[in-house]
């Protein structure tokens, strides 16, 4: 009998043993897979979208600078722990939408988180890297807006449908059309760190692409492609529809003065401005009309010829 309980004692101290080792095992994995599983937040930048989050009754929070101290404290929290954060925008008109569509009750944790996730896969997102709300929001901000923008103007291009008279569809030859004017103005701007805005008016409202592109003495210029196809798009719907846009080029070169150049839109084709042209509309303050002073160190061009190979535009 004291042989055999001896026995037992001994099984059941190595099943307590390979219990706590596969235990801590088991714990320490999923924590190193915990590591490698990214997390969003979606994040909300003003006072008038926390208000409305308020509404809800697990929406915990009735400070909104608390609310930003408490966001910031769980990112730093995230980058502690080794893990890749994402940060989107959490816009509570598209969170009602959302919620309606998919028939999912809003005033849930589990709702807000869903559509965080949808967000963060389709919309605008920053990558947290250390850096403070007050940098992050700003640049979160900027990058929702311009995938508005990209949004609206894709979908303006793929509403004109084909051309009565040829059967081309409108949308895709201003498309092309204005990817070749934009690699015609870098080829021709030369060597330097290139700074683009293109505006372009539509019914609704003002479409504004920004482009910041670098080229070397040699090879093409080096664009990020995502703002590259902004820049072409919003360029598209002015050529498309015909809008008295325009194009304002900054170029930033060692040793030299910025030089500033700038052309019309003029029936899907680019028209240099003159000099005292660009000067003028460099310097007015475009809310206002007032003029503002001219930077020092920066000279103002009259825009070159980019069209001598253009295809013609089509009608």
């Amino acid at each position: 009998m004291a042989q055999t309980r001896n026995k037992y004692a001994g099984n059941k101290q190595t099943r307590n043993k390979r219990a706590t080792i596969h235990g801590r095992t088991g714990t320490t994995m999923r924590r190193a897979l915990r590591r490698e599983a990214p997390s969003t937040i979606g994040l909300l930048t003003d006072e008038q979208d926390f208000a409305v989050m308020r509404h809800y009754a697990t929406f915990t929070f009735d400070d909104h600078s608390v609310y930003l101290q408490q966001v910031e404290g769980l990112l730093k929290a995230l980058a502690a722990q080794g893990m890749h954060t994402t940060v989107a925008l959490f816009d509570p008109e598209e969170y009602a939408e959302f919620c309606a569509e998919s028939d999912i009750e809003p005033d849930s944790p589990a709702s807000r988180s869903r559509f965080t996730a949808e967000i963060a896969a389709i919309g605008a997102t920053v990558t947290y890297t250390g850096q403070p709300l007050d940098t992050l929001i700003p640049l979160l901000v900027s990058r929702s807006v311009r995938r508005a923008t990209w949004e609206y103007a894709t979908m303006l291009l793929a509403g004109l449908g084909e051309c009565a008279d040829c059967g081309q569809d409108v949308g895709r030859a201003a498309f092309d059309r204005a990817s070749h004017l934009l690699l015609r103005t870098l080829e021709t701007a030369g060597p330097g760190t290139h700074h683009l805005v293109c505006s372009t008016p539509t019914e609704n409202e003002q479409l504004l692409a920004v482009l910041h592109t670098e080229r070397h003495l040699s090879g093409p210029a080096r664009l990020d492609s995502a703002e590259g196809a902004e820049f072409v798009t919003v360029l598209a719907v002015g050529i498309a529809l015909e809008s008295r846009g325009g194009v304002v080029l900054r170029t930033s070169a060692p040793g030299t003065p910025d030089r500033v150049h700038g052309w019309r839109l003029i029936r899907g084709s680019l028209a240099p401005l003159t000099a005292g042209e660009v000067f003028s509309a460099y310097c007015t303050d475009a809310d206002t009309g007032e003029p503002v002073s001219p930077e020092s160190g920066v000279e103002y061009c009259a825009g070159f010829d980019i069209g001598a190979d253009e295809p013609e535009p089509h009608h």
